[in-house]
C-alpha cells in the first residue's frame, strides 16, 4: 500500500468498516477492516513506510506477482454500482459471464491497482463458490 490515506478512503468508500488498527508492528501499521454485517475482518491493510520488507525477494516471497484479484460478493450489482457511484468510486460496466441477466460482475481498482471483481450469485446459488460449480 503506498498511500495509506488513499487506500482507507478507498475502501471505506466502497463499505468496509474500519474494525481497528495497530500502528507498530514487524510489518508496518496494520488497519484492520470488515464489510458490515460481517462478524470478521475481510481485508488488512498494510503500510511498510520503513521498508522493513524489503528483502522478502530474496527469501521468495515476490508481493507483487501472485495476486490476480479479489472478489466480494453483492446482493445487488446495480444497487452496489450506484452507492459506489455516489461515493465517487468508478467501476466497470457489468457483464454477465454465462449470458444470464441475474449472475453479474463488475471490475473496479482500487489506489494501488489492485483490481477487485464484483459478483452477484444468480437467484438461489450459494453465497459462493461450490463443488458444484466446478463440475463439467
Amino acid at each position: 500500500m503506498t498511500n495509506p490515506e488513499r487506500s482507507l478512503a478507498f475502501y471505506t468508500a466502497v463499505g468496509y468498516e474500519v474494525v481497528g488498527s495497530v500502528p507498530d508492528t514487524p510489518l508496518g501499521r496494520l488497519t484492520m477492516l470488515k464489510l458490515p454485517g460481517d462478524e470478521f475482518v475481510s481485508i488488512e491493510l498494510v503500510h511498510d513506510p520503513a521498508g522493513r520488507q524489503a528483502g522478502r525477494e530474496e527469501a521468495g516471497a515476490d508481493a507483487g506477482s501472485g495476486l490476480s484479484h479479489l472478489v466480494v460478493k453483492v446482493e445487488s450489482m446495480d444497487a452496489t454500482l450506484a452507492e459506489l457511484a455516489a461515493r465517487g468510486v468508478d467501476a466497470e460496466a457489468p457483464e454477465s459471464p454465462d449470458g444470464a441477466d441475474d449472475f453479474r460482475t463488475a471490475w473496479l481498482t482500487d489506489p494501488d491497482g489492485n483490481r477487485i471483481e464484483l459478483v452477484q450469485w444468480p437467484a438461489g446459488h450459494p453465497d459462493g463458490l461450490s463443488a458444484a460449480d466446478l463440475q463439467d
